[in-house]
């Protein structure tokens, strides 16, 4: 069974860790309403994608 021999500090586990952090999602306007929305997804306030009407509107 695999066991460390020695204590890892807390500077080697923290350095081990430098690369996970939170990314902020990549937002785009809409070409049809300029609402902001997420790249390649439908705008969830008009229903457009890539320039064609894919669902209705909800309101």
């Amino acid at each position: 069974m695999a066991v460390p021999k020695r204590k890892v500090s807390k500077s080697r586990r923290d350095k081990r860790r430098t690369h996970y952090k939170a990314v902020a999602p990549a937002l785009t306007s809409c070409s049809n309403c300029g609402e902001t929305c997420r790249p390649h997804n439908i705008c969830p306030k008009c229903g457009f994608y890539n320039g064609k009407q894919i669902i209705e509107n909800k309101e």
